[in-house]
């Protein structure tokens, strides 16, 4: 692979689309296209770019004012666009999670995630990207070890990085509980124990361990006449 890959950021809110943005330039290996906030303005976008530096990844919210993100893929795709495309959205459905594999969506990234998780998701994208093009002139046919390794790059090691006693689909409750806290609140291992259906102690640990990874934040939460209660709330971006 040559040169670095040219982002172009779909994101309709302002505020996302700058972080977004932001953290695009902070990947070493990618370089900002621009942004666009609407289905209209990502064509004009691509259209736009020169032949020599053309747009290689989309990072796509499936949610746009003027038409959904699977819509633009495919007229992409029936426009002989052969770039890459990472949905980046809060769209849980299983609907559309399939539609978005079968026209090639490289990474399926949901909101809200932290800086970490995105530019997890765009450092593997981009081995992924390096196992398939970083020798083009090779005239060998890949052999099965190669094919592999390409997509082996793009599934995250968290899994495998879980302790030991704690469970995916705790962990992912827990985070949705948090979540649902929203992020100027925050939850307390008391609450996220209560909505959960654990013990306190065991949504504490589940909570270090977000904490730990870099997910969730620890704040003090006063009131009351008793000791300040130690709550977490979604890590704001760095």
């Amino acid at each position: 692979m040559s040169g670095a890959v040219r982002v172009l950021v779909v994101e309709d809110e302002a505020v996302l689309a700058a972080a977004h943005a932001q953290y695009v330039t902070g990947v070493r290996g990618l370089v900002l296209a621009g942004t666009a906030g609407t289905v209209r303005d990502a064509v004009a976008v691509l259209r736009a770019a020169p032949r020599e530096a053309p747009v290689d990844l989309v990072l796509l919210d499936l949610d746009l004012p003027d038409g959904h993100g699977l819509d633009l893929v495919r007229s992409l795709r029936a426009a002989r666009w052969t770039g890459d495309v990472i949905a980046v959205t809060s769209t849980r459905d299983l609907h559309a999670v399939r539609a978005a594999v079968s026209l090639g969506v490289v990474q399926y990234l949901l909101k809200p995630f932290t800086r970490r998780s995105f530019e997890e998701k765009l450092t593997r994208y981009l081995d992924f990207r390096a196992q398939l093009h970083g020798d083009d002139a090779r005239e060998a046919p890949l052999d099965q070890g190669d094919v592999d390794r390409a997509f082996a790059a793009l599934r995250s090691s968290a899994g495998a990085a879980l302790p030991s006693g704690l469970a995916p689909e705790t962990l992912e409750a827990v985070r949705r509980a948090v979540t649902a806290a929203g992020p100027a609140v925050g939850a307390s291992a008391s609450e996220v124990a209560a909505t959960c259906g654990t013990s306190r102690v065991t949504a504490r640990r589940y909570l270090e361990h977000l904490t730990e990874a870099g997910e969730l934040e620890r704040h003090q939460r006063y009131g009351g006449t008793g000791r300040p209660e130690v709550e977490y709330r979604l890590a704001r971006a760095r």
